[in-house]
C-alpha cells in the first residue's frame, strides 16, 4: 500500500517571509490574531473591507482566498474562519484546519505553511496539524486524474515543536483508517489486512499475534468461524500489545470488527445495500490507527488491540438461519439472520479480551443500520455495562469533537435475544431497538469487565463530501480512542 508522506516542520519564519505556495491564517469572527493583522496590514485592510462588504471571513469554516497580497513572499493567503473565539476548541481547530488543507490539496503544492492563533494551545495546534494532514487526502486511490493531492510538507508557526509533532501522529493513525477503509475489497481480504498490521507492528516496536483458520479452530471460535464459511478468503484474528506500563499492569482492551466485505451471507443484501460494506470494516481499521498512535505517542499504559477480519459471502458452505454456533464462551447461538454477522465475530473477540485480562474494553463496529436510524449519519451510539466507564469515552469523544450518544441497556432489552433452542440468538424481535439489542447480545460476552460498544455505523463513511472531508472513509474515533489512552487511568 503506497501511500505519500507529508511531512510536518515547525517554524519561526516571519509569516511575510515564508517561502511556500500558500499561507493558511485564522481569523476570528470577534478578533485579529496576530497573523491576521499582519495580513491586514500588508493588504490595506482587506479583512476590514470585506467585513463592511458583509462577507464576514471570521465565520467559522469559511474560506477566502487572497493573492498576490503586497509585502508577502507566498503568492496566496487563505484566511479560514474560526468564529467567535471563545468558542474555538478542538473539533473547530481540527474542523478549520481540515477546510484549510482540503481545499488547498485540490491542487499539487510542494510547501504548505500554517498561521492559526498565537493563542491556542499546544493541544489545539495539535487537532489542526491532524486535521491538516488528515483532509489532504480521499478516495480517489485509484484515479488516474486525482481530485486531492496531499502537499510534501507542511510548515507550522506559533506553536512548540511537541504539538507538531504530537498531530503529526495523530493525522498519520487518522490517514491510515481511512485509507484501510477506502481501498477497495479485493485488496482488503482478512489476509491483506493482517499483513498490514504486521507492517505496523514492526514500524512501531508493537507485540503481534496473528491466529489463522487452524488456530481459531484450535481456539474453539466458533462464532468468528461460521461467518467467514461462505468465503474461500480464510479468517484472520490479530492481537497487537503496546506495552507502556510495563509488565504486571492490566491493559486496556480496542476490539475492532473488522469484516472486510460483507455481501449479508444468506440473508443476501441488495445491490444498493451492498455497495459500501467494504467499510464494514472500519472499527478493525480504527483500532489500527488507535494503536498505531498509541505506540509512537509513547504513551504510559498497556494496551492490548484485536481484530477479528473475515468476509461474509454466500458461498456453499456459509452459515443457515437456524444454525447453533458454539461460541469460544462457550455459549451456543442461534443464527436467525446471517447479515447480523458482527455480532458473531466480536463474540469470539470479546471473550479473547477477557482472557487477556484486560482492565476495560472498548469495542468498535459498523454494526446496526438501527443506529443510524436511531442517531443519524454524524453521531456514534455509546452502549455499555458501566456508566462511569462509559461517561470517561463520552468526555473523549466531546473533547475530540467526534459526536456520540448514550443509549439505554435497560434488562428488558436482553429478554428479546433469549432463544428457545440455544442459549441465545443473533437478533432481536423485529426492527425496534437494533442497535441496543445488539449490544445486548455483546454484552453477553464481556464478563464483568468494564465494557463500552462504540457502534459507527453512521459517521465512519461519508456518500458525499464535506468541507472538511473528503467522501468515503472518515477515520471517526481513532481520536477519540488516542484521547482515552491518553487520559487512561484504569
Amino acid at each position: 500500500m503506497s501511500n505519500h508522506i507529508t511531512t510536518v516542520q515547525r517554524i519561526e519564519t516571519p509569516l511575510h517571509e515564508v517561502d511556500a505556495a500558500a499561507i493558511v491564517v485564522g481569523l476570528y469572527s470577534d478578533g485579529f490574531p496576530r497573523s491576521a493583522s499582519a495580513v491586514e496590514d500588508a493588504s490595506d485592510g482587506i479583512i476590514s473591507r470585506l467585513n463592511e462588504a458583509g462577507e464576514n471571513p471570521g465565520k467559522l469554516l469559511t474560506k477566502t482566498p487572497l493573492w498576490n497580497v503586497a509585502g508577502i513572499r507566498a503568492p496566496r493567503v487563505l484566511i479560514v474562519g474560526l468564529g467567535p473565539r471563545e468558542s474555538v476548541n478542538r473539533q473547530v481547530a481540527f474542523q478549520a484546519a481540515s477546510v484549510a488543507g482540503k481545499s488547498l490539496a485540490a491542487k499539487q503544492h510542494e510547501r504548505i505553511a500554517f498561521f492559526l492563533p498565537e493563542d491556542w494551545s499546544g493541544e489545539l495546534h495539535e487537532a489542526a496539524v491532524a486535521g491538516a494532514l488528515a483532509s489532504s487526502q480521499g478516495q480517489d486511490l485509484y484515479r488516474r486524474e486525482k481530485k486531492l493531492f496531499p502537499p510534501k510538507e507542511l510548515l507550522w508557526a506559533e506553536t512548540d515543536a511537541d504539538a507538531v509533532r504530537c498531530g503529526q501522529i495523530v493525522g498519520e493513525a487518522v490517514s491510515l483508517t481511512r485509507r484501510l477503509v477506502n481501498e477497495p475489497p479485493q485488496e482488503i481480504t482478512p489476509e491483506s489486512f493482517a499483513e498490514r498490521c504486521v507492517s505496523v507492528a514492526v514500524q512501531h516496536g508493537l507485540s503481534i499475534d496473528v491466529w489463522d483458520e487452524h488456530r481459531l479452530e484450535r481456539e474453539r471460535a466458533g462464532s468468528l468461524l461460521a461467518v467467514s464459511k461462505g468465503s474461500d478468503r480464510p479468517p484472520r484474528l490479530v492481537v497487537l500489545s503496546h506495552q507502556g506500563a510495563g509488565k504486571g499492569k492490566q491493559p486496556l482492551a480496542l476490539v475492532g470488527k473488522g469484516v472486510t466485505f460483507d455481501s449479508g451471507g444468506l440473508s443476501l443484501k441488495t445491490s444498493e445495500g451492498m455497495k459500501t460494506m467494504k467499510c464494514d470494516m472500519a472499527g478493525a481499521a480504527t483500532v489500527l490507527g488507535a494503536i498505531q498512535a498509541i505506540a509512537a505517542l509513547k504513551l504510559p499504559i498497556n494496551v492490548v488491540g484485536l481484530m477479528g477480519l473475515v468476509e461474509n459471502m454466500p458461498g456453499s458452505r456459509a452459515m443457515k438461519l437456524g444454525d447453533v454456533l458454539w461460541s469460544r464462551a462457550g455459549k451456543t447461538i442461534e443464527v436467525l439472520n446471517t447479515d447480523a454477522e458482527g455480532r458473531l465475530v466480536l463474540a469470539d473477540l470479546l471473550n479473547v479480551a477477557v482472557e487477556s485480562g484486560a482492565e476495560q474494553i472498548i469495542d468498535l463496529a459498523t454494526l446496526t443500520g438501527a443506529c443510524v436510524v436511531a442517531l443519524g449519519t454524524d453521531v456514534a451510539g455509546l452502549m455499555s455495562n458501566n456508566d462511569p466507564w462509559c461517561d470517561k469515552i463520552e468526555e473523549a469523544s466531546r473533547t475530540c469533537g467526534e459526536p456520540a450518544w448514550k443509549l439505554p441497556m435497560f434488562a428488558e432489552y436482553g429478554e428479546q435475544i433469549q432463544s428457545n433452542v440455544a442459549d441465545i440468538k443473533n437478533i432481536g424481535k423485529g426492527r425496534w431497538a437494533g442497535a441496543i439489542t445488539a449490544a445486548k447480545f455483546l454484552e453477553e460476552f464481556v464478563d464483568d469487565v468494564p465494557w463500552t460498544h462504540i457502534d459507527i455505523a453512521g459517521p465512519s463513511f461519508l456518500d458525499a463530501p464535506k468541507p472538511w472531508c473528503d467522501a468515503g472513509a472518515t477515520g471517526c474515533f481513532v481520536r477519540t480512542l488516542i484521547e482515552v489512552a491518553r487520559s487512561y487511568d484504569g
